[in-house]
């Protein structure tokens, strides 16, 4: 599955002003990665979430908003929103700041040596 290229656009319009944005492709879209630590995902027809799972747990109860599961096991820390959740700049705009905030507290993946 591809990253909406809409979608991800808005995106990278949104983190632009950050100084340390990446972009790699992962878990089949593209993801934005801030300070060296995964912050948002863009794939066809959802974004994947960084939140946290306090936030989780306040939002996950919304319609088109669904945990991410791997391995059958709940991740605790993401959350997958549909792209009708995100339509306006609002609402994108809301989903990118629970990612930013988290991801001052969130840890770094460790680097493959």
């Amino acid at each position: 599955m591809a990253a909406n290229e809409v979608i991800t656009n808005r995106v990278r319009e949104a983190l632009m002003h950050l100084p340390d944005v990446q972009e790699k492709t992962m878990f089949n879209g593209l993801c934005f990665m801030v300070e060296d630590k995964m912050c948002i995902c863009v794939n066809e027809d959802e974004i994947l979430c960084r939140i946290g799972a306090k936030k989780i747990s306040e939002v996950i109860e919304t319609d088109g908003c669904r945990q991410m599961i791997h391995n059958g096991k709940p991740m605790k820390d993401y959350v997958f929103v549909s792209n009708t959740l995100i339509e306006t700049p609002t609402d994108l705009n809301f989903w990118v700041q629970l990612c930013l905030a988290f991801n001052k507290e969130a840890k770094s993946s460790k680097k493959k040596k």
